[in-house]
């Protein structure tokens, strides 16, 4: 299939940067330009928060009903274009198709959910204390334009996230979508278009990261900022949002522990937590990436992980056996490399994997490292690919103290039969998001966010509204 350049949306239309900028899209899998994006400069972005400041006057002036049905409406498109936008993102992700589909797909049922949930957000009447014709009344009123930047591992699903709580609460949003992986956002933005949503509700840019970020962070238009990347960019956009007074939401990087206690069911364990590790090949904020296992019954866990992770069937993600696709980049394969070598440099054993796939592309086999010590980068540093270790522990205690030691706290995941040690971790571990005998079941009417360095604020359920609303306490006295 054909891949296709990707514009700006600005103002209700698709155009060229006016410069005439732009930057290549590379296929990951083949390590060849596919196509080019449009690149933002000043001019650009000033014409966007334009479009967002006159967008936001309308839109916060629709009914729930009207937000709603146009939100729908786009969900509705989605799905019918589901097909095609998969491809598109496989072409520039690497993902499997099945993948990049059923992200699409899970895309429009989160669109749904916060257009349904638009309609219960509630003020209060609270009583005066001494004079009944006092009316007191609290208010939820949209903050205003915001500011989204989105990372390239999960093109569509990130932005959603964002949009459709912003949506729903009447903001107006300017994203600013990854240049790595256009088209599929691009495509997301044209079902909002296509639906009816009112020019300059939506606005869609592209180019260098840091110019777009000061620029939009400072223009006193913007008055929410919404970010999903590293940790490090995330303080860094968090603290240029802080002086200018700006609203902020941080979804961050983690290193997501597993704990398989003693009493575990190991094949559910490997299952479950081996096919969510090499997902996206290892590319995913909560991926599990420290394996903390019970030492009686390690070697079963390890040997079942090895297994799992040499079946893995590695390739292109437009073929139809492929299981796992490439890393986004060259970068990202080095990176694996310099994890491995580290760990079993300090003592950690390879049982599988262990290095790149093929001359094309970007592609490292799904690796899993045994008896990996705590000084390693693997144990320190989030790895943010297919690479798997594993370290053993005599009591729970230890382990959760383990997931606590570092100052990420996004996810984590435990295997147990025992209501008691099931209690413990409920209590104990210091994620914002913990799955016990079962991946990771993200959905919209939960929270999705992290604790510590991980982040604050959440994109997920009820409690996502809140971050797009400004609470305001009115009292109206008879004169």
């Amino acid at each position: 299939m054909a891949y296709i350049d990707t514009q700006l949306f600005i103002g209700g239309t698709w155009q060229d940067a006016r410069d005439g900028g732009s930057l290549a899209v590379m296929n990951p899998a083949t390590g060849e330009e596919i196509g080019r994006v449009a690149c933002a400069r000043q001019a650009d972005l000033d014409a966007a928060l334009d479009a967002a400041d006159r967008g936001f006057k309308l839109w916060r002036d629709h009914t729930p009903a009207e937000r709603s049905r146009i939100m729908r409406k786009a969900a509705d498109l989605l799905r019918e274009r589901a097909d095609r936008i998969a491809e598109l993102m496989t072409l520039e992700q690497g993902k499997p198709l099945a993948e990049a589909r059923g992200e699409t797909i899970a895309a429009a049922g989160m669109i749904d959910w916060f257009a349904e949930e638009g309609f219960r957000i509630y003020g209060r009447l609270v009583p005066h204390r001494s004079t009944p014709s006092t009316r007191q009344m609290v208010l939820k009123d949209p903050v205003g334009p915001v500011a989204a930047f989105t990372p390239w591992n999960f093109p569509i699903n990130q932005i959603v996230r964002k949009i459709g709580a912003g949506l729903a609460a009447g903001c107006s949003i300017i994203v600013k979508a990854p240049q790595e992986t256009p088209a599929s956002p691009a495509a997301l933005i044209r079902a909002f278009h296509d639906a009816g949503l009112p020019e300059g509700v939506l606005g869609l840019v592209f180019g260098d990261p840091a110019e777009i970020s000061q620029h939009l962070i400072a223009s006193p238009i913007i008055r929410k900022i919404t970010f999903t990347g590293s940790t490090p960019v995330g303080k860094l956009l968090a603290g240029m949002a802080g002086q200018h007074m700006k609203r902020v939401s941080m979804e961050l990087g983690g290193h997501a522990p597993v704990i398989v206690c003693d009493d575990a069911d190991v094949a559910l364990a490997v299952k479950s937590i081996g096919g969510a590790k090499f997902r996206n090949a290892g590319q995913v904020c909560i991926a599990p990436t420290r394996f903390l296992v019970h030492n009686s019954v390690k070697q079963v866990f390890a040997e079942g992980l090895a297994d799992l992770a040499r079946g893995i069937v590695v390739g292109d993600g437009m073929a139809k056996d492929t299981q796992m696709g490439p890393l986004v980049n060259a970068r990202r394969v080095a990176a694996m490399a310099d994890f491995q070598e580290d760990a079993i440099s300090k003592g950690a054993t390879l049982l599988a994997g262990g290095g790149p796939i093929g001359k094309a592309g970007h592609f490292w086999s799904p690796t899993v490292l045994t008896d990996v010590p705590l000084d390693t980068h693997l144990f320190n540093d989030e790895p943010f690919g297919p690479v798997a270790g594993i370290r053993g522990f005599d009591a729970l205690e230890e382990a959760i103290a383990e997931a606590n030691r570092l100052s990420f706290g996004l996810a984590g995941y435990a295997f147990t039969q025992s209501l008691t040690n099931a209690d413990l971790l409920t209590r104990k571990v210091e994620v914002g998001m913990l799955w016990i005998n079962t991946p990771a079941a993200t959905s919209a009417e939960l929270p999705f966010g992290g604790m510590k360095d991980s982040g604050y604020g959440t994109e997920g359920g009820p409690e996502a509204l809140e971050s797009y609303l400004n609470t305001r306490a009115v009292v109206i006295a008879n004169a």
